[in-house]
């Protein structure tokens, strides 16, 4: 039976609507807790309790204790909870920056660990390019791809870090993207299985893929081999349009209640297959929290059940962390 409905499941606030270095220069990192309080009481005022620590906003994995010992403070003043944590463009198979970023990681589970962040997501993308970064949106320019032979390399290095999460009691949720080894439905869940440990899921954010001027995969086939593997979820929509005899593709950031992707049917797949985790509303562009407490607001009213389900089927993944350490790995 779903332990969650519409009007407790936990809803995160994406911290990716913020940017990581002010106006002056100097990094949110360590601009310190006046500077948290700021956006924190913004994401509250969206009518938000709990919040993804993106760490293309907050980089957690550097602060001190006593850092983090204010920032749990800060969160605590403004009635916002940090519930997951998304390290984005740290890949750990990055030719030039691997064995750091592999460090970095393992940073960010004890320090996800040290304030309570039961969830956290990785993934195999780097960061953007300077061509990308020229975009109005970067996903039109093409940027780096995983090399099939540093397959196992991933698999090595993120089983590490899964063992890791395990002994601290947290899920490690895995971030589709494309042109990575996350970048297909059928290679995401090879790696999942591959890496072989209960705790260690797919966060299924199909929206990178959806949103690429190129033909992709369905999102509904996406769905349908993805959810069964999905422990944490960051969701957002795009508008697609496509005229295939002109090889012509194209897409937007739109609120989920209005793009290509039904998350109304999405939903049904992923409580059919047992999914019990922290969702995280995201959007690109604009005033991006104000979609993302649009987004939420959505997910309440038309896309979460009503009532526990009893309809609900085995979810291959541990769901919702914090709850204390695992036992043993499952290959």
């Amino acid at each position: 039976m779903s332990a969650w409905t519409a009007d407790d499941w936990p809803i995160a606030a994406a911290a990716l609507p913020f940017s990581g270095t002010l106006t002056d220069g100097r990094s949110v990192t360590e601009a310190g807790p006046d500077e948290w309080a700021v956006t924190l009481a913004e994401i509250a005022d969206a009518g938000f309790d709990a919040l993804d620590v993106t760490d293309s906003w907050l980089r957690l994995a550097d602060l001190d204790a006593a850092g983090r010992a204010d920032f749990l403070a800060v969160a605590r003043e403004t009635g916002v909870r940090p519930l997951s944590l998304s390290a984005i463009r740290r890949s750990v198979i990055d030719p030039r920056d691997g064995d750091e970023n592999l460090a970095y990681s393992h940073r960010v589970l004890e320090a996800a660990a040290s304030v309570g962040i039961g969830t956290v997501s990785f993934g195999l993308h780097r960061p953007l390019t300077a061509e990308q970064s020229a975009q109005l949106w970067f996903w039109t320019v093409d940027g780096p791809k995983d090399d099939p032979a540093d397959w196992d390399l991933a698999v090595t290095r993120l089983r590490e870090l899964g063992r890791h999460a395990e002994e601290l009691g947290i899920l490690m949720s895995l971030e589709m993207y494309e042109d990575t080894f996350l970048g297909t439905a059928a290679s995401a869940v090879r790696l999942v299985e591959e890496i072989g440990f209960r705790g260690v899921g797919l966060n299924p954010d199909i929206g990178n893929l959806i949103r690429l001027h190129r033909p992709v995969e369905s999102w509904l086939e996406l769905c349908e081999q993805t959810l069964p593997y999905a422990n944490f979820w960051h969701v957002k929509n795009y508008t697609r349009d496509e005229d295939v005899s002109r090889d012509f593709y194209t897409a937007t950031p739109a609120p989920m209640v209005a793009g290509v992707i039904d998350y109304r049917r999405a939903m049904r797949i992923a409580l059919a297959n047992g999914f019990q985790g922290v969702i995280c509303v995201e959007n690109y562009g604009g005033d991006g929290l104000s979609v993302c407490a649009d987004n939420r607001d959505y997910l309440r009213r038309h896309v979460l059940p009503r009532r526990p389900s009893a309809q609900l089927g085995s979810s291959r993944v541990r769901q919702l962390g914090g709850t204390g350490p695992q036992t043993g790995a499952e290959r």
